[in-house]
This record gives C-alpha cells, sequence and structure tokens, in this order.
C-alpha cells in the first residue's frame, strides 16, 4: 500500500533493482541508489494481479489498460494532504459541539443585539 498515492493501480518493477513499487517515492525511501530510467516497463496490476510490460517509446491511449482485465490505470493521482479539523470531546459523551439544524435554536440575549437595546446604547 503506497503512502504517497492513494489510488495506485499498478505496482512497477524498478529496472534497477529489480524490486516492485507502488510509485517512485517509495522506492526512494526504500533504497539508496536512483531510480534507473528505462522505456520498458513491467507493470503488476492490481485489481486481477497478473503482470504485464509497457515499451513507453510506443505508448498510445490503448496502453492506459490492463491488457488482462481492462482496469484503467492512468487516472490522475491522489495524494493525501493535510486536513484541519475541530477536536473535541467524543459527541457520544458530550454534544456541545454539534448543532442540529432540524431543530430551532432558543436565541440567547446579548447587549450586542441593538433592537432592544437602541435607544439606551449612546
Amino acid at each position: 500500500m503506497c503512502k504517497h498515492i492513494l489510488n495506485a493501480q499498478v505496482s512497477i518493477r524498478a529496472p534497477c533493482c529489480k524490486q516492485w513499487y507502488d510509485c517512485s517515492e517509495c522506492h526512494t525511501e526504500a533504497q539508496t541508489h536512483p531510480l534507473a530510467k528505462t522505456t520498458e516497463m513491467a507493470f503488476i496490476c492490481k485489481k486481477c494481479k497478473k503482470a504485464f510490460r509497457k515499451d513507453m517509446s510506443m505508448y498510445e491511449e490503448s496502453d492506459e489498460y490492463c491488457p488482462h482485465c481492462d482496469n484503467h490505470y492512468v487516472i490522475d493521482a491522489k495524494t493525501p494532504h493535510a486536513v484541519v479539523g475541530v477536536q473535541g470531546e467524543d459527541a457520544r459523551v458530550d454534544a456541545r459541539m454539534l448543532k442540529d439544524d432540524r431543530v430551532k435554536q432558543i436565541h440567547q440575549r446579548s447587549i450586542f443585539d441593538d433592537d432592544d437595546f437602541s435607544d439606551k446604547i449612546g
């Protein structure tokens, strides 16, 4: 499972060390040597678990699919990114952070409400 590309459809065999990786960053983290470049690449489809080769010098649009199961493996990569979220207590214990929009909220009076105190504030 690749932590760099969340929706990786194939594993790629590195031509330099003959090991399988989900992406080039996984190879960089695991090995000390740089990734060798080649025109013929070996893949393993993660859907049907079968290996196949592609010549990248004559790559066509039809080569974006696994030859065994027609899985479309050339797709936009989904990379993990940080998400800002609200942390609080468990909602089952303390539900003050939850707001139900179906229930009419009770209006709290405030000194900043100008309709009640318009004559009293300067």
